[in-house]
């Protein structure tokens, strides 16, 4: 034993570098961890979702209770996005000027107070407007729930960050509309009396779990001052995600829940239960890639996964229209979720990395989200044209009309930068934010020791 410890003492010691060691000495890095304020945002988010599904599969039903025939009762689904979309401007700007947070709660309360209104509808033109004044509140913290995303999130894991929101809010919808049948046993006017208290209590914990943040103050984290429209615009990822923003609300909110479900009753002779079926397999391959796309974009970049997520959404929605078996065509409604769950997350902190942490952009998200109410608009619009008018009967064609639109979007992103910052591990790109941070002054590169670590370090 002695022998060997003295051979053990006369082994040669290896020279170890001085940044190995505290490589090899310093613990793995933790994960960041997502902010407790948007945290409760995810909790909130899953509570709306919830109720929004409440009220979805009965508003069709409540509407024709009124004697009105299929076109009137589609009108009151209609003007919630309407409205959604004509006041997005007039909400960015109040976001601006009134900030994230009060925004958020006050839009909350407008779409309670509607939904409760609706609940006590006497007659059709009632419920009307009850229903539109209730999309000015849902864009007001739509868009206000974006913002305060953008200024709490690091970059680091902005995909994360919306990729768990987007889960929440996926959840909820699953949940909600299957709560809302059972609901509708007791009668029609009580789910939204139920989603009207979600709403309220959604509000509440906003607002006292965010009260003590510094959030209650507009201009704490601001740096500069607000991101205008015209200023994003000359980013070419922003125009990227405008584009896509239109494409996916065009397939994703359009064509799946007008064309899908007609496409299975009319052309695979399908029963009225396989439509809410279809809806229910596009969601389950929206989770299951929402499960990776988050971390994905954090990692690799938000460019990959926005072009991967509309190749294989365009693919799978102009396939859809070639599916002559039920099988089949339920499982490309998978892989068209799939789609929709790699760009979505992706997109938004894309969109985020353009604003940034310092800048309130109340208007550039509000454009954002118009983009895809446009495409949620004018998408079954164009496709009920093509098969009515223009080749009856012909789903196809709609079907492939939108995977050439979605896959036009892809081809916009590959001429589009890469927002993920360059110093961030997993990305190899640089943002015109590192140029600007490239081009230091002479004086302080000559002052520079030769070997100084760089960002790729």
């Amino acid at each position: 034993m002695a022998g060997t410890s003295r051979a053990r003492r006369r082994l040669p010691r290896i020279p170890v570098r001085r940044g190995q060691a505290a490589a090899q000495s310093a613990p793995p890095a933790e994960p960041e961890r997502i902010p407790r304020e948007i945290r409760v945002l995810i909790a909130a988010a899953f509570v709306i979702a919830i109720g929004f599904g409440l009220v979805a599969p009965i508003l069709p039903q409540f509407a024709q209770s009124f004697d009105v025939g299929v076109t009137a009762s589609s009108v009151i689904v209609s003007a919630f996005a309407f409205t959604r979309l004509v006041f997005a401007p007039a909400g960015g700007r109040l976001v601006e000027k009134l900030g994230e947070r009060p925004i958020y709660i006050i839009g909350l309360l407008i779409v309670a107070l509607s939904t409760a209104a609706c609940a006590f509808a006497a007659d059709y033109w009632q419920l009307l407007v009850f229903r539109g004044l209730g999309g000015i509140g849902s864009t007001m913290f739509t868009v206000s729930a974006m913002g305060l995303i953008v200024r709490l999130a690091p970059p680091s894991i902005r995909g994360r960050v919306s990729g768990a929101y987007a889960t929440a809010f996926l959840l909820g919808s699953i949940g909600g509309p299957i709560l809302g049948g059972l609901l509708g046993r007791f009668g029609l006017r009580v789910p939204f009396l139920v989603y009207a208290a979600a709403l309220l209590a959604a509000s509440a914990v906003v607002f006292f779990q965010l009260k003590g943040t510094t959030l209650a103050d507009r201009q704490a984290g601001r740096s500069e001052a607000p991101l205008t429209v015209r200023e994003a615009f000359r980013d070419s990822a922003y125009r990227a995600a405008l584009v896509s923003s239109f494409a996916n609300g065009w397939s994703s909110f359009g064509i799946r829940m007008a064309l899908v479900p007609l496409f299975a009753t009319a052309v695979l002779a399908a029963g009225p239960e396989i439509a809410g079926v279809s809806l229910a397999f596009f969601a389950a391959g929206t989770a299951l890639a929402l499960t990776v796309s988050g971390r994905l974009a954090d990692s690799v970049g938000r460019k990959p996964l926005v072009i991967s997520g509309l190749l294989v959404n365009g693919a799978a929605m102009a396939a859809l229209g070639f599916s002559a078996d039920l099988v089949v065509f339920l499982v490309i409604c998978v892989v068209g979720g799939i789609g929709t769950g790699l760009l979505n997350p992706a997109q938004q902190a894309a969109v985020a990395d353009v604003i940034g942490n310092g800048r309130s952009g109340g208007k550039v998200l509000a454009f954002f989200q118009m983009s895809s109410d446009l495409g949620a608009i004018f998408g079954p619009i164009a496709a009920g044209v093509i098969i009515d008018q223009l080749f009856v009967g012909a789903y196809d064609v709609a079907f492939v009309v939108t995977g050439v639109l979605t896959v036009g979007a892809a081809v916009v992103w590959l001429m589009s930068r890469e927002t993920l910052p360059a110093h961030h591990p997993g990305s190899g790109t640089r943002t015109d934010a590192d140029e600007d941070e490239r081009r230091a002054p002479a004086a302080d590169q000559n002052a520079s020791s030769p070997r100084t670590p760089s960002p790729e370090d």
